[in-house]
């Protein structure tokens, strides 16, 4: 469903509240360029189970939301080589604006306070959300995240060049090529996801929604966000830090770091885990996430 949320049109899912309206509710903020689709049927569904609400949305520029092919796509090059100099780089919106069609998602569908879960910049942008308004968020789960601190390891030139590269065409067949490559790349080698399955998902994620230039505007986002690392400690609400101890993309010191910036913050590292979210992934999550979120809806 549409609902208007920081003044923009925002795409939502709600799971869970035709059961009860009482249940305490769980807003899942995606990644980069991902859509509410990527989260897996099986963690929105263990979550359900759990007794809990699931509010999923598609951020900003992506997906059934709102895009903003008007503001221009940055040269990432350029927004790169300013980052690595130290120099300002100003994005076309920011990570804390997406935070604010977060807390505006809340508004529209009038839930006063909620768990926060995201994944990747979808953790950056839960941990903006956490420090925006900490007395709507009940709890923090930041998932194979960053405190985008510098100095922090990257990911491997090989991760890299697969993120930055385009397809040597624009079908759509071929963006579905180059996605499946992109994540066999960054994915988990202790739980590898079958070729089928894999391609099945970019496929549904390419049928409903195609938009690259939105993950230009989202990049830049990211990297333009250079205060959020010293503000972590302002975090208030009880942190559950999840990360896999084979991230290519976003290194497990990045967890490790996130963890320590946030007061007690809990850190849970998971062997073979990449960055993506197959089935024996997704369990190794709900396992840490449903007691986490139990405890402190208490």
């Amino acid at each position: 469903m549409k609902i208007v949320s920081n003044g923009i049109s925002i795409e939502v899912e709600d799971s869970g509240a035709d059961v009860s309206a009482e249940r305490p509710v769980v807003l899942l903020i995606m990644g980069l360029g991902m859509q509410l689709v990527a989260w897996p049927p099986a963690l929105v569904q263990g979550l359900v189970d759990a007794g809990f609400r699931v509010v999923r949305f598609d951020n900003r520029d992506i997906g059934l939301s709102q895009h903003f092919d008007a503001l221009g796509s940055p040269n990432l090059l350029w927004e790169g080589l300013k980052y690595r100099l130290g120099w300002k780089t100003t994005p076309p919106y920011t990570l804390h604006d997406m935070a604010r069609d977060a807390l505006g998602v809340l508004d529209a569908l009038q839930i006063a306070s909620v768990h926060v879960v995201g994944v990747s910049m979808g953790g950056m942008v839960a941990q903006r959300l956490a420090l925006l308004a900490p007395g709507r968020v009940i709890s923090l789960s930041s998932i194979m995240s960053s405190s985008g601190a510098r100095g922090l390891p990257a990911a491997s030139p090989a991760v890299t060049r697969a993120l930055l590269s385009r397809p040597a065409d624009k079908s759509k067949q071929a963006a579905i090529d180059h996605s499946v490559k992109l994540f066999k790349a960054i994915g988990s080698v202790g739980f590898p996801m079958p070729d089928a399955e894999l391609r099945a998902r970019v496929t549904q994620a390419m049928e409903r929604n195609f938009h690259p230039q939105g993950i230009t505007r989202q990049m830049v986002a990211i990297v333009a966000d250079g205060t959020r690392a010293d503000a972590l400690r302002g975090i208030t609400a009880p942190t559950l830090v999840l990360h896999g101890r084979a991230d290519p993309l976003v290194p497990f010191a990045c967890g490790e770091d996130t963890a320590r910036r946030i007061p007690g913050a809990q850190l849970v590292g998971i062997d073979g885990m990449g960055h993506d979210l197959p089935p024996g992934v997704v369990d190794h999550l709900l396992v840490h996430m449903v007691p986490h979120l139990m405890v402190a809806s208490r």
